[in-house]
């Protein structure tokens, strides 16, 4: 057990002590973070939660704190300004920051971090030099990856395009849910490719702020009030060197480095919610006595299984995020080994990835409503801070992929394999086609060949134009 007491200010912090976190898993320098971070959380990041849940506020003076000791670029090598640190920290900080401070901060630091790993996959001098250096100053980014017209399966950018324009790009992109829109400094979004051939024809690219138009106006949501997600549309050039890798890099993108360290990042998240719910029932509960019966609410054993299940079920979830940030931290060498295109490293784990996100957004839902239970009528009251952990919390479950949409992945690759999930529509349904064609009477057949045949013949013209017609 660790030898030094987690303080709240100047006094013993009143939820769970570091017994009860995996400091194993955490190197001495890594802790030394987390504890920076309890003491931004105890001196302004908390108190500011409630200002940004209560007035919809961007929670703008978080991130600033988070930048001014370096988090806005924990991931970035060292050499680029940033602390050089791995997955392990990177989930430990999303926690920390749900935990003790604000989720709607951790869910935009998601954002951040997940833009700022996405060019530092394909980093070039220009992009570093623009976007990565100018993090120590506070300089924020995020993905726009979602599609208004496909919601959670946001691998489908169906409203969204690019042409290729005197060297340069005209990007067409129109999002549904981008958080920190109208608020971040960039915005690294995918689009279709300038020679679009398929669903895996995928190009990323660097918007500016100004050349994006957001309406975070919009945004009134049940929980995470301070991360304004809202709407976000790009129409207009961009120049050629704020193309993240090759063109046809979206997909390899999406699966190397975008998925990894949002689902990282977000599963973090819930497991801090969970955390920080349990942190607030053990103040109550052990603070709020029955005088009636001379015993305090902990006392009463419903209210120990309560808390028990609910610690043993989170930590279970953070261990198992954990475990895959190390897989993730050994297959590239602790965040430092640069990936070419074609090669894969984190991709290899994408289907651990989804399953972290489903437990922790799952159980997420069910400790925040158990803890309720645990702090009975005052549970219900704001002042206790409960109520925003469990609005913040519901986001986990539908926040894209939704947990339906994994689990029906997870299940499906398990049953008939990983070719099955064809997520980038590359594969044909061969049965799907012969049972609906078999319905089909000679007639039918014949029309359905010459449609078939037609659009074959525009397909083969359009594959003989020059690139770039």
């Amino acid at each position: 057990m660790p030898d030094t007491e987690k303080m709240w200010g100047g006094e013993p912090f009143w939820g769970l002590g570091y017994d009860w976190d995996p400091d194993w898993v955490l190197t001495d320098r890594q802790q030394e973070l987390r504890a920076l971070l309890i003491e931004l959380g105890q001196r302004e990041m908390r108190d500011n939660a409630k200002r940004f849940d209560d007035g919809l506020e961007f929670p703008r003076r978080n991130l600033e704190i988070l930048g001014e000791h370096g988090f806005l670029a924990l991931t970035v090598p060292e050499e680029y300004g940033g602390l050089g640190e791995n997955h392990v920290a990177y989930g430990m900080v999303c926690e920390t920051i749900a935990r003790y401070g604000c989720a709607s901060t951790a869910m935009c630091y998601v954002m951040h971090i997940g833009a700022v790993n996405c060019i530092m996959l394909r980093p070039t001098e220009y992009l570093v030099d623009k976007y990565i250096r100018p993090l120590g100053s506070g300089k924020i980014g995020t993905l726009s990856y979602s599609d208004p017209e496909t919601g959670s399966h946001f691998w489908y950018p169906i409203s969204s395009g690019a042409e290729r324009v005197n060297g340069g790009f005209k990007v067409r992109k129109k999002a549904s849910w981008t958080t920190s829109a109208g608020f971040a400094d960039f915005y690294v979004v995918q689009t279709t490719s300038p020679d679009f051939t398929g669903y895996d024809d995928l190009s990323v690219f660097v918007v500016d702020a100004a050349d994006a138009q957001a309406r975070p106006e919009l945004w009134d949501a049940l929980g995470l009030r301070g991360n304004q997600s809202g709407s976000l549309n790009v129409d207009g050039l961009v120049p050629g060197e704020q193309v993240v890798g090759p063109v046809g890099d979206g997909a390899a993108s999406n699966d190397e480095s975008v998925d990894p360290w949002f689902l990282i990042g977000s599963s973090s998240v819930w497991n801090g919610i969970s955390l920080g719910a349990v942190d607030i029932a053990k103040r109550h509960t052990t603070r709020k006595r029955h005088v009636d019966v001379g015993l305090r609410v902990a006392d009463y054993p419903t209210i120990q299984d309560y808390v028990g299940e609910a610690l043993i079920d989170t930590n279970a979830s953070r261990l198992f995020v954990y475990s895959v940030a190390q897989a993730l931290d050994r297959a590239t060498d602790d965040n430092t080994k640069r990936l070419a295109p074609g090669e894969t490293a984190r991709a290899d784990f994408l289907h651990w990835c989804w399953q972290i996100k489903f437990v922790a957004a799952k159980n997420v839902a069910h400790v925040c409503d158990k803890m309720l239970h645990a702090c009975g009528g005052s549970g219900y009251k704001r002042d206790m801070e409960l109520e925003r952990y469990l609005r913040d919390g519901k986001a986990g479950w539908v926040m894209g992929p939704t947990n339906e949409v994994l689990r029906q992945f997870v299940g499906k690759a398990v049953l008939l394999g990983f070719d099955s999930l064809d997520y980038w529509n590359q594969h044909v349904n061969e049965r799907a086609i012969q049972n609906e064609t078999k319905k089909l009477d000679p007639a039918g057949k014949r029309a359905l060949a010459e449609k078939l045949l037609a659009e074959a013949e525009k397909d083969e013209a359009k594959e003989r134009q020059p690139a770039g017609r």
